[in-house]
């Protein structure tokens, strides 16, 4: 990653938040701090590994402070929105797509046997509800909608709205405001 992406992946993140100001975004949301130092600590892993080092340390730090657990090895797009910090596990092989909103005590996590074995893989614009789950080598697709503690277990088509435990498909071709 280049610097230049660093700056631009940020600027996104902020936006999502609705600040300009980067500085007041950074000391008023905590969610959008703690994506700060992840994305500076993944860019450091290439460029300098004592750096690096501390970088991770440092967001261990914030994990354990804001109850937010997402390793610097998970891959995250750009306009990643924690919506309410506490709770948050996040597996390190999970792929996010652009624009996801995660909320409060969300688990994301990997299968390690069966015929779901592996990561969740996330596509662009989607919103993941309060206390859902979504576990294994799934897919998400673009501009899905998962409601709030929901159990998610299999792949979801593009715009379609996932409720229930376990859940299922209750809407498809589900249009969310403001993303088309």
């Amino acid at each position: 990653m280049y610097f230049s992406q660093l700056i631009e992946f940020i600027s996104a993140d902020m936006a999502r938040y609705g600040y300009t100001n980067i500085f007041k975004c950074f000391l008023v949301v905590p969610g959008f701090r703690f994506t700060v130092y992840l994305r500076i600590s993944k860019y450091l892993e290439s460029k300098n590994k004592m750096l690096y080092v501390l970088a991770k340390i440092y967001v261990r730090q914030m994990s354990y402070k804001y109850g937010i657990d997402i390793y610097t090895s998970t891959m995250i797009g750009k306009g990643f929105y924690i919506g309410h910090f506490g709770g948050i596990v996040i597996n390190g092989g999970v792929v996010f797509g652009e624009n996801v909103n995660i909320s409060q005590g969300v688990t994301i996590g990997k299968i390690n046997e069966g015929k779901l074995k592996g990561n969740p893989i996330f596509g662009n614009n989607v919103w993941i509800g309060a206390n859902s789950v979504v576990v294994g080598g799934v897919k998400i697709g673009n501009n899905v909608s998962i409601a709030p503690c929901s159990y998610v277990n299999f792949d979801v088509p593009d715009y379609s709205l996932v409720m229930g435990s376990p859940g299922v498909i209750v809407k498809k071709n589900y249009r969310k405001p403001g993303l088309g």
